[in-house]
């Protein structure tokens, strides 16, 4: 089964582009709600998938033995924008476990939050592995390796804390990986059916109060600040819909949804990677869910996107396809 049209980019009164893609929600048998395109497309589900990559860190107790609070647990599923917020909880963090910017392994960038990474600019400042968006997942795997008593190469596929992951990963999606990619951040990132990662996202949803797929999603919808940060899709998103729906957004148009209240969950892949499409078709299907309101400004934003020429005059707009309304 090929991809659907589910986003449509319009210029005046012309279409003028289409992004294709797949969606899956699935409820918590497992069982698909509904679906767009091909559910057993095999997918990498980046960032969107930390929430898993996170499982390890409470189901192992490295997160109650390293005193761990929601907020931590956040960072653990987070693709912060390197705010000083993120990077100020990281540091102390990985300095509670006697540890640095050194040990982690996922590499420097600059911050994505505008404010802070102009300041560094003009400053003259280097940005480090704390400014890195997935360095919360990394201070997770840290704290794992520090349990586990393993050595320092933590994001090597055959060092426990992989191994870990990839166990958990196979177990909430029902389903033996085909393989991995490596990540931006230079950890395993596994690969699945998208049918498999709706159905991990359902099992999430399902998951009764204080296990640690509860307690995980728990702390991001408690923190959504913490998952991204100001002016981020998924931080408007979960407020949007009054922090009961857990969002988190991968790299090349992916995302993932758990809505604990109706035990459902979601999974999209926009066929060509685009996030501006992956943004407007996930608004689109919470709205078609009924757990946000189509005139929620977060909603209108990126269900009704304008885009703007140079001069700040509207040119056309970016709008789900029918496929999704």
């Amino acid at each position: 089964m090929n991809s659907v049209p589910m986003v449509e980019i319009w210029r005046g009164p012309f279409l003028e582009s289409v992004h294709n893609g797949h969606a899956v929600i699935c409820d918590d048998t497992g069982q698909i709600v509904d679906a767009w395109g091909n559910p057993d497309q095999v997918v990498l589900s980046r960032s969107a998938s930390k929430m898993i990559q996170a499982l390890p860190l409470v189901t192992s107790g490295a997160a109650e033995a390293a005193g761990l609070k929601p907020e931590h647990l956040a960072l653990a599923c987070a693709s912060h924008r390197g705010a000083p917020l993120h990077t100020e909880w990281v540091t102390a963090w990985l300095s509670n476990l006697g540890l640095t910017d050194h040990d982690l392994r996922c590499g420097a960038h600059f911050p994505y939050d505008a404010p802070t990474e102009q300041a560094m600019r003009r400053a003259g400042e280097t940005p480090c592995q704390y400014h890195n968006n997935c360095s919360g997942k990394h201070a997770g795997f840290l704290t794992l390796t520090r349990h586990l008593r393993a050595g320092p190469e933590y994001i090597e596929t055959d060092h426990p804390v992989q191994k870990a992951v990839l166990e958990a990963f196979e177990r909430v999606t029902g389903e033996t990986s085909p393989g991995f990619g490596i990540d931006g951040c230079s950890a395993p990132n596994f690969a699945g059916s998208l049918h498999a990662m709706a159905r991990a996202m359902a099992h999430f949803a399902a998951s009764p109060e204080g296990s640690p797929e509860a307690t995980l999603h728990r702390a991001m919808r408690l923190h959504p600040e913490f998952v991204a940060g100001e002016g981020s899709a998924c931080t408007e998103l979960m407020r949007a819909t009054k922090d009961k729906v857990v969002i988190k957004t991968g790299a090349e148009g992916f995302y993932n949804a758990i809505l604990p209240d109706q035990k459902l969950g979601i999974a999209l892949k926009i066929s060509d990677g685009a996030t501006r499409a992956s943004e407007c078709a996930i608004a689109a299907i919470l709205v078609k869910l009924g757990v946000l309101e189509p005139d929620h400004p977060a909603a209108a934003r990126l269900m009704n996107a304008p885009i703007l020429n140079r001069r700040e005059i509207v040119t056309g707009w970016i709008r789900p396809g029918p496929a999704l309304l």
